[in-house]
């Protein structure tokens, strides 16, 4: 995870299989929906928030929980991806939290996200 003044900035690599420990810091009644790959770990959308999770130090072992409940995004947007120069699509959050973006390599699907992330905010 990086920041840069008062914006959050991850990337997501590719999507992956829910990891497994994501059950021990999940809610009554909240469900994993879908888990992608970051440099380091992982993120995972679920019906009520963005967990992500940060591996930090040499060794990986200290993980920092990043968790942003749906309910606090004010606004977002998503921009696909060009065709030759501009690879990566982006989604950003405006949240009470702050400002935070997210890079999507190559074959994340931008409108998956988009889905999810409108899903859960315009109930």
């Amino acid at each position: 995870m990086a920041e840069v003044g008062n914006i959050l900035q991850w990337t997501f690599v590719s999507e992956c299989e829910i990891p497994s420990d994501v059950e021990e810091v999940l809610a009554p009644n909240e469900i994993a929906v879908a888990a992608y790959k970051t440099f380091r770990d992982s993120a995972v959308f679920t019906n009520k928030r963005l967990i992500v999770r940060d591996a930090q130090g040499i060794t990986g072992k200290k993980v920092e929980i990043y968790s942003l409940p749906y309910s606090s995004i004010n606004m977002w947007s998503t921009e696909n991806s060009g065709k030759l120069f501009d690879l990566n699509a982006e989604v950003e959050l405006w949240t009470r939290a702050g400002h935070i973006k997210i890079s999507l390599q190559k074959g994340v699907d931008v409108r998956k996200l988009d889905r999810i992330i409108a899903q859960a905010v315009c109930k």
